[in-house]
C-alpha cells in the first residue's frame, strides 16, 4: 500500500487520488484514518456526485477533499483556527479543487446563523474533548436537506445525544474512534 510519509494524509480515490494533504502539528487535530476514509466512502459511494456537501471542523480537509475527489458539486469547509483554514485554500488552489470553499469560523456560531442553504451531506467530526454533538445535532437541524447523511465521529466511550429523526445507516469502530453515518429521516415539510 502506498502510505502518506508523517505529517501528511492522502486522497483514497477520485480525480485527486493519491494527492497529499499536509497535517499541522496542531495540538487536538486528528485526521480521519485512510481506513476509516475508505470505509465510510464505500459506504457513501453512490450518494455524492454533485451534492452539496458541509464539513464542519475540517482540520485537514480530509473529508472534504475526498467528497471534491469524488464529484461532490460543492464542498464547504469550515475551520477556525486561522492557519489551518489557510493551509486548506492553499491545498484547494494547489489541487486545482474548484468545488472547495473554505471559511475561517466557529462551526457552532456558523450553523446558529440563518440557513443559506442546505447541505445534502454533513461531516460532523469535532474535536473530541469538546464535547460539541449535541450543540452541532441540534443546531445543524434546518441545515440539513431532505433525507442528508450525516457522518459522526467521536471517541468510543463519548455519550452522544443525537435527533430522534437522524437514523442510523452504519457504524464501525478502531481503536481510537467510533464512526457511524446516519440519515436524517425528518417528515416535517421544508
Amino acid at each position: 500500500m502506498n502510505r502518506a510519509a508523517p505529517g501528511q494524509v492522502r486522497i483514497i480515490a477520485g480525480s485527486l487520488r493519491g494527492s497529499k494533504l499536509p497535517v499541522a502539528d496542531v495540538p487536538g487535530l486528528r485526521p480521519t484514518s485512510d481506513r476509516v476514509r475508505e470505509t465510510l466512502f464505500n459506504w457513501l459511494q453512490d450518494r455524492i456526485a454533485g451534492r452539496r456537501v458541509l464539513d464542519l471542523f475540517a482540520g485537514t480537509g480530509a473529508l472534504g477533499f475526498e467528497a471534491a475527489s469524488r464529484g461532490a458539486a460543492e464542498v464547504l469547509m469550515l475551520e477556525r483556527d486561522r492557519q489551518l483554514a489557510n493551509a486548506l485554500r492553499a491545498t484547494a488552489e494547489r489541487l486545482k479543487a474548484t468545488a472547495v470553499r473554505v471559511e475561517c469560523v466557529d462551526a457552532l456560531a456558523w450553523l446558529r446563523e440563518s440557513p443559506q442553504s442546505r447541505f445534502d451531506l454533513v461531516f460532523v467530526d469535532p474535536p473530541f474533548a469538546a464535547n460539541l454533538w449535541a450543540d452541532v445535532a441540534d443546531a445543524l437541524k434546518p441545515w440539513l436537506a431532505e433525507g442528508a447523511w450525516i457522518y459522526l465521529e467521536s471517541g468510543h466511550n463519548d455519550q452522544i445525544e443525537l435527533p430522534a429523526e437522524w437514523q442510523l445507516s452504519r457504524e464501525g469502530r478502531t481503536r481510537e474512534v467510533r464512526y457511524a453515518l446516519y440519515r436524517e429521516r425528518s417528515t416535517q415539510a421544508r
